[in-house]
């Protein structure tokens, strides 16, 4: 009801003088008995005997005082609390990518430099992880596709070849680059319609004059990679994705517009974020957004 006279009631009664109080807030001491007297006149009673020069709590005084003191220790730690999000000592970060392969060497490095800091990854198709952005369900994003939106702020972290992926055996596999034209009437396993790296080399394909031979669509890379596996169509696949595999090789695409950049992507309004900062600021070309 009356935070600045509680607190200059606590500081006297803490001190037990009313000069070492009134320096201890930063005030002049007629200003700490004022706000304390306020206290008295309220409620009716006195808190403290004055005794001379010195001051005693009264009963009400030191019940008063057990209040007090429970409301300086809430402040304390709700100071404590913030300035620990702050500094990034605690706090949680939730981060949601098109794919784990390209977060994941940013959340170790800033699980290192943020020990304290939990990190949450929810993985999605494109379209998923940019509702998840724009509906505060995450905090950033990693994505290798974003829109021209003003209320965005995106920071580019890579740049990866798309490849094809073979099995071991195929005559392609250890050989050097393939040409575009080499890929037609060819079986092909692709993601689904809206995959960013299915768009990208299907216009690739189609500037070379190629339409390609789609054998199976599939909603995941790792089920692309099974598909290869056991035989039915070549796969594409972002490079960083490839992962190792022993029944598979990759095999690059003699293009070098046929490669997918990603971005590490927040709301505008939220760069400011201290957690949301400090993971952008482990982006090497940080300096350099999409939308500042």
């Amino acid at each position: 009801m009356f935070p600045t006279q509680l607190r200059a009631f606590h500081a006297v009664a803490v001190e037990g003088s009313f000069t070492r109080a009134a320096a201890r807030l930063g005030v002049t001491q007629p200003t700490l008995s004022a706000q304390v007297k306020t206290i008295e006149d309220h409620c009716g009673a006195a808190l403290f005997d004055r005794l001379g020069r010195r001051i005693a709590l009264t009963d009400f005084g030191r019940r008063l005082l057990d209040v007090t003191q429970r409301l300086a220790d809430a402040e304390a730690a709700a100071t404590e609390l913030i300035d620990d999000a702050r500094t990034l000592r605690t706090g949680r970060l939730r981060v949601a990518a098109d794919s784990p392969y390209h977060v994941a060497p940013l959340l170790a490095a800033f699980h290192r430099r943020y020990p304290g800091v939990q990190a949450v990854l929810s993985i999605g198709n494109a379209e998923t992880v940019r509702e998840d952005l724009m509906h505060f369900a995450a905090d950033l994003a990693i994505l290798a596709d974003i829109p021209d939106d003003p209320r965005l702020h995106a920071v580019p972290c890579g740049r990866h070849r798309v490849v094809i992926v073979v099995p071991r055996e195929h005559p392609w596999a250890g050989g050097g680059p393939i040409r575009p034209q080499e890929l037609a009437g060819q079986p092909m396993v692709l993601r689904e319609a809206g995959s960013v790296t299915r768009r990208l080399f299907e216009t690739r394909l189609a500037a070379a004059g190629i339409a390609p031979r789609i054998v199976m669509e599939i909603e995941s890379r790792e089920a692309v990679r099974e598909a290869v596996a056991a035989g039915i169509g070549l796969g594409v696949v972002s490079e960083a994705e490839f992962g190792a595999d022993a029944r598979l090789a990759m095999v690059p695409v003699d293009d070098p517009l046929l490669e997918t950049r990603e971005y590490v992507v927040c709301r505008t309004d939220r760069r400011r974020v201290a957690v949301v900062r400090a993971f952008l600021e482990l982006v090497p070309s940080a300096g350099s957004g999409v939308g500042a």
